[in-house]
């Protein structure tokens, strides 16, 4: 075998090579964006749930202190009604960010180019973020709800001192929890300790993803020819 048919063949063998290697990253590009479409809409199911069930507090809710409102509003306990209104409120707007965030998922298509894909599931943390952070707002009403006229009569500085502290305590956590909750502390034990679940795991799991795509996309680009 001459030197030309030596050129010729490791040129061919190059030219298969090639291909071969092209055809294997957008297979690895498209399971990749199968398994993308997976973790994200696994994490639907779960939402749906808590939102119809939300749904069903919420709506039990206004319907008891509307009711106590308008017909026992003199008589209720002022302390509960106050109490349960704002943890119906704070449930309320978790709620319509949960209904975003189906509405969101269900638009993501398998299809859709990866910077529309990574702009929503930028949206979903953002948002998942937010409504954990909204619905710990409600610690300290969970403390309150039981409170009194009684108390304020017949209670002793001690009783005082421990009821106090506990709302004290569940209030500082939850407002320490609303302003630290945020995507640069997901690697501290406290954060992953909340987040440790079908709402974040898979959300993780496909950012983890589009950066697999982003790089397949990179490797795809031609490469400028410098010679001359």
């Amino acid at each position: 075998m001459n030197e030309l048919e030596l050129k010729e063949l490791w040129k061919t063998t190059n030219e298969k090579l090639e291909k071969a290697m092209v055809v294997n990253r957008d297979h690895a590009k498209e399971i990749t964006r199968f398994k993308l479409f997976y973790a994200i809409s696994s994490m639907k199911p779960l939402k749906i749930f808590t939102l119809f069930a939300g749904i069903i507090w919420v709506g039990l809710g206004t319907f008891l202190l509307s009711h106590s409102y308008l017909n026992a509003y003199s008589a209720v306990n002022k302390y509960f009604f106050y109490s349960a209104s704002f943890q119906v409120g704070l449930t309320a707007i978790a709620l319509f960010i949960y209904l975003y965030q189906i509405i969101a998922i269900s638009r993501i298509d398998i299809s859709d180019p990866i910077l529309t894909t990574q702009k929503k599931i930028t949206s979903l943390k953002i948002t998942t973020l937010w409504v954990t952070r909204v619905l710990f707002l409600q610690l300290p009403v969970w403390t309150t709800f039981w409170w009194n006229e009684v108390m304020f009569q017949d209670w002793n500085i001690l009783q005082w001192s421990i009821a106090g502290s506990v709302t004290l305590a569940f209030t500082f956590t939850s407002l320490w929890l609303f302003f630290h909750i945020k995507f640069e502390n997901r690697d501290k034990k406290w954060f992953k300790l909340i987040f440790n679940g079908k709402e974040w795991t898979p959300l993780m799991k496909s950012m983890q993803l589009l950066d697999q795509l982003n790089e397949y996309m990179a490797d795809n680009k031609p490469e400028t020819n410098t010679t001359a």
